[in-house]
């Protein structure tokens, strides 16, 4: 009350200020949403209070600010946040960006590819089209000064601030629409496989760390115990278990010995920076776990297949994204450098490992080590597929190895592109229909060929452009970015004897990147859910496999299936695969016998879900209709 009369003694001026100042209080006050609390006891207390008072206490607030201790203050999501990276990730990351080159000629290539081994720039994906550089500003002029003229103008930047975008890229703590969340009711966790469910996982509504992942693939483990079940494939360098979740039933018929049960590996998370792969290898896990038994043609497949998903086969490069460089590649083992860690897993195995790659550096992105299989995880994880394969009872019948990014279904080899699969029509069969399964779900478009040609410009000798169907003797490859040896696609299709082995690169085709936004987790995940559902559809003979022969000369001992009529167009010619008619009846005998057991079991466990009636009718008609099972 004293101040109040000072303040009147002062200047009379004040008398007409003071409406205006009570009034207008609440609008000079930065403003925040309405947030329900309780103030009873605030109401009480505010107008329990003289007017006079109210007033003093609104001028003193408007002059000397005072902040709320009652109302929280809640972020508009509607409202731009300017928020800025930290420093830590500015120091890192501030001054790069990510340029695309278009190469048009073997010199263009041959002079960038020496330019990126010479600057050791991070090559983020190359195709046969454009390479994908990132690297500082600074290093522009000395990268150019290295190219030839016709280079130094045909590059086009990606990414202007890497820093920011790499800042997004990390998850939010709260929603990206709070308005909309408070319209709906909270709801536990449900195990769901509709699309309106996948909107509300919150799971799947951001990239999450390996602190979550794991927990989360032991809560799968403990919802659906009867068939999936979660396991270790190896040790990282820093002692991390590689865990995977195995999914897939098994019938068991005491009187029959048990087949090697035919398993499909699904691997995500190589690279540690290729985030949308893990998440995607764990969206297409918890897919396949949820629709067994809802969905007809997935509970087909887990009883036929086991599938072994692994969404981070680099956890120590995967933690090491999160905690310090979110575009770190390798994983975090010490080589002969002590400042330049970490190998490339992807180029760390034993098949057609490139001793005489120029990637010796170890700072390099690429590094394949000195010796084959030096990379702990990559080793450890082939031992683990060798130890299953000779010694379980296992045949791994399809690998599937997720990376990011450009959009393309690979398959072997990576290594050389004069050196054509033996079973080539095959793997190319198959990969079509992978990218058709993903176009039907999305309408993206996703590349088919090898893993070679998929990333070097094809010419003929002639000069001009190749076709995939011109004959490899025709064709001139232009050189690699990066060497292509010790892929695990060749050495799981070369030396495991996998008949069908691929690498899906996801999306986008770089406008993100590795950086690509939350909001493509679940539509990238969709796509691969279908393309892992017709790659088991077409392992079991559902999608023109039925009446398959087995044909032996692809993997020497191994034996892979061929059409008996395969025709081919233009003017290649008709191949026509005929066998001994005794061995063609076994075949088609021990076929039947096979599906007439698995319907029997079938038909027999839906019968604990009718009335008894007619299930005494159905019990009756079996017999019927099946054929008997021997033994």
């Amino acid at each position: 009350m004293r101040l109040f009369i000072t303040f009147i003694g002062l200047d009379p001026f004040l008398l007409l200020w003071f409406p205006a100042v009570f009034l207008n209080a609440e609008a000079s006050i930065p403003q925040t949403p309405y947030v329900p609390i309780q103030t009873s006891h605030i109401f009480r207390d505010t107008y329990s209070r003289s007017w006079f008072t109210r007033v003093i206490d609104s001028l003193i607030e408007t002059i000397w600010p005072v902040p709320s201790t009652t109302t929280p203050h809640v972020v508009d999501a509607k409202t731009p946040q300017l928020a800025n990276p930290p420093t830590k990730l500015l120091a890192r990351h501030g001054g790069d960006l990510v340029l695309r080159f278009q190469i048009k000629s073997s010199e263009e290539a041959e002079a960038l590819a020496n330019a990126i081994r010479v600057l050791l720039l991070d090559v983020w994906e190359f195709t046969a089209e454009w390479v994908d550089i990132r690297l500082s500003k600074d290093v522009v002029a000395p990268l150019l000064g290295l190219l030839p003229p016709s280079l130094q103008h045909a590059h086009t930047p990606l990414m202007h601030d890497l820093a920011q975008a790499i800042f997004e890229s990390y998850p939010s703590l709260t929603f990206k629409d709070p308005s909309a969340s408070a319209q709906q009711p909270s709801r536990p966790f449900s195990p769901s496989l509709h699309s309106s469910s996948d909107q509300r996982n919150i799971f799947f509504r951001d990239y999450q760390p390996l602190s979550v992942i794991y927990p989360w693939m032991r809560l799968l483990q403990s919802l659906f115990p009867t068939h999936a079940r979660l396991i270790s494939v190896g040790l990282t360098y820093e002692g991390r278990d590689i865990h995977a979740l195995r999914v897939g039933v098994h019938p068991t018929n005491a009187k029959r010995p048990s087949d090697p049960r035919k398993t499909i590996l699904v691997v995500g998370g190589s690279h540690a920076r290729e985030w949308i792969s893990t998440s995607t290898v764990n969206y297409v896990a918890y897919s396949f776990i949820t629709a067994y038994g809802r969905s007809k043609s997935i509970t087909k497949l887990l009883e036929i297949f086991d599938f072994v998903f692994v969404p981070i086969l680099n956890p120590d490069g995967y933690v090491y994204t999160w905690e310090s460089d979110r575009l770190w590649r390798k994983n975090r083992q010490q080589t002969e450098l002590r400042f330049c860690k970490g190998f490339d897993l992807d180029r760390s195995y034993g098949f057609q490992w490139d001793s005489d790659s120029s990637d010796k550096n170890p700072c390099s992105e690429s590094f394949s080590g000195e010796t084959p299989f030096e990379a702990i995880e990559a080793r450890r994880f082939a031992d683990w597929a060798r130890n299953e394969t000779e010694n379980n009872n296992v045949e791994i019948a399809g690998f599937l190895d997720l990376h990011s990014y450009s959009q393309q279904v690979l398959y072997p080899y990576s290594f050389s592109c004069t050196s054509a699969p033996p079973s080539l029509e095959n793997l190319e069969e198959l990969a079509i229909g992978l990218a058709k399964a993903i176009r039907r779900t999305s309408g993206e478009t996703y590349g088919v060929t090898s893993a070679c040609e998929g990333s070097v410009p094809i010419v003929c000798r002639d000069g001009t452009s190749a076709s995939s169907q011109r004959l490899k003797s025709e064709k001139a490859f232009w050189p690699r970015m990066e060497t292509g040896g010790g892929s695990a696609l060749d050495w799981f299709y070369h030396e495991l004897k996998v008949p069908y082995a691929y690498q899906l690169k996801l999306r986008d085709t770089g406008s993100y990147g590795f950086l690509l936004p939350s909001e493509n987790i679940t539509p990238t995940g969709k796509e691969a859910f279908s393309a892992v559902e017709y790659f088991g559809n077409f392992l079991a003979g559902d999608n023109g496999i039925e009446g398959f022969d087995e044909v032996k000369g692809v993997h020497d001992d191994t034996k892979i299936t061929h059409p008996k009529h395969h025709e081919k167009s233009g003017d290649e010619e008709r191949v026509t695969f005929e066998e001994d008619a005794n061995d063609r009846k076994g075949t088609s005998a021990r076929q039947g016998e096979i599906r007439g057991d698995w319907e029997l079991r079938r038909r027999r466990r839906s019968l604990t879900t009718l009335p008894l009636r007619t299930a005494l009718r159905r019990v009756l008609s079996i017999d019927k209709h099946i054929p008997p099972v021997e033994g």
